[in-house]
């Protein structure tokens, strides 16, 4: 019973995650994010598999789903660090994108009443830059929004990390319960101890047909 309850619980949770990578999985191509579109992308196909192994009973498949969610929150804690600033670290270089492009978050110049205008820009600039892109009005600031985007991920991920251990030691103690009351193991025992006989063969006579003959003449 508590299998059951464990297990329906992590599908349902592998579902959520699946729903919110997604989503974030969107917002990141649109901003250009590469670093943290890999990320999504590896999570996605992890996530994936921790589902299957679930619904499957592959305590294997888990274990991965397991060490990657430890993964996944160090990785996102990484991020809220990043646009927090923290340690040096600040959110106007090109960390995220692999230094391939100047982009920068989507939720930058897209968040909750964000007005976005385009500066003229000067003899030296370039309309895509964004130092020529004037962005007021934010209820909210983008690094906020994506620091609560990695907090619902880092949430997400530690609440399957304990469905997905309870999940692996009930499986374990059902194995080790189904050994123990005469399972795979009472098989084979019967199959080593079992003697095998050998049967002799048994000869048919010829001597009867002569025997009929005489009864046939008499």
């Amino acid at each position: 019973m508590g299998c059951c309850t464990g297990r329906c619980s992590l599908i349902c949770l592998c579902a959520l995650q699946l729903l919110s990578a997604l989503e974030r999985q969107i917002f990141d191509f649109l901003g250009f994010q590469w670093a943290p579109i890999l990320g999504n992308f590896l999570h996605i196909i992890v996530v994936i598999l921790g589902l299957f192994g679930t619904i499957q009973y592959r305590p294997r498949y888990i274990m991965v789903y397991t060490v990657w969610t430890a993964l996944w929150v160090t990785w996102n804690a990484f991020i809220i660090c990043f646009y927090l600033e923290v340690g040096g670290l600040s959110k106007d270089t090109d960390l995220m994108t692999f230094n391939i492009s100047v982009h920068r978050s989507w939720w930058r110049e897209h968040g909750p009443g964000c007005v976005r205008r385009v500066l003229p820009p000067s003899a030296h600039g370039m309309m895509d830059d964004y130092t020529y892109v004037s962005v007021t009005g934010c209820i909210i600031d983008f690094q906020y929004l994506e620091v609560i985007h990695s907090a619902i991920q880092i949430l997400l991920s530690l609440v399957g990390f304990v469905y997905a251990c309870y999940v692996i030691s009930i499986s374990m103690e059902e194995e080790d319960t189904f050994d123990f009351i005469g399972g795979l193991d009472t098989h084979s025992y019967y199959q080593d101890h079992v003697e095998l006989k050998p049967v002799k063969p048994v000869e048919i006579s010829n001597d009867i047909e002569p025997e009929m003959r005489l009864l046939n003449l008499t």
